[in-house]
């Protein structure tokens, strides 16, 4: 499960991840804008005490290649390779920086975030856009920490100055002859991007990140360190003296046909065979084979393919993409129509629609019955109803929150009463109840009124205690509900979707069906009542129609349900 961060926040590796080997994407991108994407290793002091752990476009790798640049790669406009466990005891902090290359500043960039991809899973995300900068033209998106354990932060910092900048910040020195490499690069006789990393490192497929470019001597089998499902981006590669093959990345199947050992090309095919699996039937590879004209070209992954278009075999369309012509929503490629699909790429697309869904809020509504909040944001603990919680992730407290003998008293007088449990720690809880529909309502200074049995969760931080409602006629005097004000979250759970209405003064409801008010509005009793049952403190109120009254803005909630 991804998490979300802010600028600012903070975590330790190991509760994001148990790996070591890690992938890092960078995106950022502006009109007309380019960018030097770099990694500053850092001594104790925060210093580049050893220029090789500065890895940038000119300096792909640190000496023992713990820290590789991979270049653009699964939507990622630069992509590191980190392997913590190798990192020297002398580099204590490594800090991923972007600097706009020429003319330009930060405030221009559009939507652009850092991730951190183990396992082939995205465990972390910060997000940032270029409303958040003004005049800076070099930024330090995140960094990697030790203070006795790796740790992670994003930064999202500006800076004034470039890459230079950035190099004399951190105590380095810029050498004049630093932009003559790039003449250098078509002596070489290699084709491979300039990007892509050493050959050598391709020769070891770890299992942390997107996959690794492969060398422009002979396609090599797809590294096993896939990143999740993104848009491809594809780089054109330069010239080469034979072609490859250009059927795009895929993941590959359980069996996989065995590769041609490495820079070695493999041999033309002599005669048309079967097909191997994962290519589409009836194309030749790319080696001197024909392509028979009516087999169109997938498309590349992630997107939609044109009308009339198969996706390759054994890959189902991406979740919100149109199945094939002729097949089922659902239905794998051959799969016959009213049998069970097999595991794998069904599966997982049977699978996609129940996914979490990640955000950076700190409440965030999973399904219209599901609720999750993430308690290491906005550092205050949450009050929920006792039995609420229906999973949580990290290390959570759960402990029991009393209203003292006093509001035990005002809560059983009144009908009020909430048996609370408290939820600290860092980590992310869900919360649920019988199926019944969630909404988050955010305060911010100003205040609603909730039937407590309406509540289902709320932010510590709010003020909340019992209102009366005078009325005249009822055994008790009164009616009574829960206020909230100050800034925080609500959550409050209805029978069925509710709908708000304005307060007007013909405004009537039925206190049954009434869920919740602004607390600026004014509540009487309608004098047209017909009590139901006898009405008592304890149980008052569930029986009668309310009226509101207000100034514009006022409002009220009412389910489409009655006791």
């Amino acid at each position: 499960m991804a998490r979300e961060f802010q600028r600012g926040h903070k975590a330790k590796i190991s509760d994001l991840t148990a790996g070591t080997d890690l992938y890092v994407g960078v995106s950022i991108a502006g009109p007309g804008l380019t960018f030097d994407i770099s990694c500053f290793g850092l001594d104790a002091n925060e210093q580049l005490s050893d220029d090789r752990y500065f890895v940038f476009y000119n300096q792909p790798k640190s000496p023992e290649e713990s820290i590789q640049q991979l270049g653009a790669q699964a939507g990622d406009s630069e992509s590191f390779r980190v392997t913590l466990d190798r990192i020297p005891a002398g580099i204590h902090r490594l800090s991923f920086t972007a600097s706009v290359d020429g003319d330009g500043q930060m405030s221009q960039i559009g939507p652009g975030y850092i991730r951190i991809v183990a396992g082939g899973e995205e465990v972390v995300r910060y997000s940032f856009t270029g409303s958040e900068f003004s005049t800076e033209r070099a930024l330090m998106i995140g960094d990697f920490y030790l203070k006795d354990v790796w740790r992670f932060a994003a930064v999202g910092q500006g800076f004034d100055g470039g890459l230079a900048a950035l190099l004399k910040n951190f105590g380095g020195e810029v050498a004049e002859e630093e932009a003559a490499p790039e003449q250098q690069v078509p002596a070489q006789a290699t084709g491979a991007p300039g990007f892509a990393p050493p050959p050598q490192a391709a020769a070891a497929a770890p299992s942390f990140g997107a996959p690794a470019q492969a060398p422009a001597q002979a396609p090599a089998p797809a590294a096993a360190f896939a990143a999740p499902p993104q848009p491809a981006a594809h780089q054109p590669a330069a010239p080469q003296q034979q072609p490859v093959h250009s059927a795009p990345t895929m993941v590959g199947p359980l069996t996989t046909p065995p590769a041609a050992p490495y820079g070695q090309p493999p041999h033309p095919p002599q005669q048309p065979g079967p097909p191997s699996y994962g290519q589409v039937p009836g194309r030749q590879p790319g080696y001197g084979g024909q392509v028979p004209p009516p087999a169109p070209a997938p498309a590349p992954y992630g997107q939609q393919p044109a009308y009339g278009q198969q996706p390759p075999y054994g890959q189902q369309p991406s979740y919100g993409q149109q199945p094939p012509y002729g097949q089922a929503p659902g239905q794998a490629p051959g799969q016959v129509p009213g049998q069970q699909p097999a595991a794998g790429a069904g599966l997982a697309a049977a699978l996609q629609p129940y996914k979490e869904a990640p955000t950076g809020a700190r409440w965030t509504p999973q399904n219209q019955q599901l609720m999750r909040v993430d308690l290491s944001m906005g550092g205050q603990a949450v009050l929920a109803r006792q039995g609420s919680m229906v999973l949580y992730q990290g290390k959570v407290d759960f402990s029991y929150k009393g209203a003292g003998f006093a509001g035990r008293i005002v809560g059983n007088a009144t009908g009020q009463e909430m048996q609370l449990m408290r939820c600290t720690g860092r980590g992310q809880v869900f919360l649920a109840e019988t199926g019944a529909h969630l909404h988050a309502i955010e305060l911010q200074g100003d205040g609603i009124c909730v039937s407590a049995e309406n509540v289902l969760a709320f932010d510590e931080s709010l003020q909340h205690e019992v209102r009366r409602i005078e009325g005249h006629g009822i055994p008790g005097g009164a009616l009574f509900t829960m206020q909230f004000q100050g800034s925080g979250t609500v959550i409050v759970k209805t029978h069925g979707v509710p709908v708000v209405l304005p307060v007007t003064p013909t405004t009537f409801a039925d206190s049954n069906a009434i869920v919740a008010w602004s607390s600026a509005s004014q509540v009487i009793i309608s004098s047209q009542v017909r009590l139901r049952r006898n009405a008592y403190p304890g149980h008052s109120g569930e029986t009668v129609n309310l009226q509101f009254r207000g100034a514009p803005g006022n409002f009220i909630v009412v389910q489409p349900y009655e006791v």
